[in-house]
């Protein structure tokens, strides 16, 4: 049952986490307006904060003391003492708790960062929705709506750390716009990546240095302009070695890649078998 706090908004879940779900699973949700402070506290899984409206602050001891504006929301890490709480007006909140193996992923991926734990916002209505969803999947208390729940908070960190990768990027440079700006420049070097590739010729095709593109294109593609040119060919050859018994050869050529011993090479080394193995156990002919 809901446990009733404040108003009528209010609500607090708490669920075990299923046995099975050692992945990721959802242990509790809640919304409630506060006006105190959590002062030096430690909570034993993973926290999200979603603050609505109202504005306070967050201090921990890797991040040190943090200002909090709604709409934003922060993590909060299973052992690590934390402090937070609104300015004298309070504010309104939801919460999550969860856990799981799948968060060491969230953390090394820094989808979740420890020392920068609060994510401003700039669309409110979307992350709402998805708390709602979370709720909604908590209180149905099946293993199938728990399932849901897991893919729901999934979504809540890939969506929230979207959103702290387009506010970075405006912090750095106002006038760029968000890392949705370099999506084109992902888009054209997919496009051109069985062709030889000039960095230099193609940063400047978009305005910027060499040093600029690497960096940009690594934060939007996570793997530097070479390494996506790469794993795009790799995975175009993959694709004709499914679709086709065309020769190692030819297909090594279609993608850029000249040397067949080499292309050989370089896809077992990625891939863990050789290029006829990969076609042996997926052609579609």
């Amino acid at each position: 049952m809901d446990f009733s706090l404040t108003n009528d908004l209010s609500y607090a879940l708490y669920r075990s986490a299923p046995a099975a779900a050692g992945g990721l699973s959802v242990t509790g949700i809640g919304r409630h307006r506060v006006t105190q402070a959590i002062q030096a506290r430690k909570l034993p899984e993973f926290a999200v904060v979603l603050i609505e409206n109202g504005q306070g602050w967050l201090e921990t001891r890797t991040a040190g003391m943090q200002t909090i504006q709604a709409p934003a929301l922060f993590w909060l890490l299973p052992g690590r003492m934390h402090s937070y709480g609104p300015d004298a007006s309070g504010w309104l909140e939801r919460w999550a708790l969860f856990d799981g193996a799948l968060i060491r992923d969230f953390t090394r991926l820094r989808l979740i960062a420890e020392d920068a734990p609060v994510v401003p916002l700039r669309d409110l209505g979307k992350m709402q929705r998805l708390f709602d969803r979370l709720h909604s999947e908590l209180s149905l208390d099946t293993m199938l709506s728990q399932a849901e729940a897991a893919a729901t908070m999934h979504r809540i960190v890939v969506r929230a750390a979207r959103q702290a990768m387009d506010w970075n990027n405006r912090q750095r440079n106002p006038s760029l716009q968000d890392a949705t700006d370099m999506q084109p420049i992902v888009d054209e070097l997919r496009r051109c990546a069985c062709d030889p590739v000039d960095l230099d010729a193609f940063a400047a095709k978009f305005s910027m240095s060499p040093a600029t593109l690497r960096r940009r294109f690594a934060r939007a593609a996570g793997m530097s302009p070479k390494a996506f040119q790469l794993r795009t060919r790799l995975d175009r050859a993959k694709q004709m070695l499914a679709a086709s018994d065309s020769p190692i050869e030819s297909i090594a050529a279609a993608v850029g890649i000249h040397d067949a011993f080499y292309f050989s090479r370089l896809f077992r080394d990625r891939e863990n078998c050789s290029p006829s193995e990969f076609r042996s156990r997926h052609n579609r002919k």
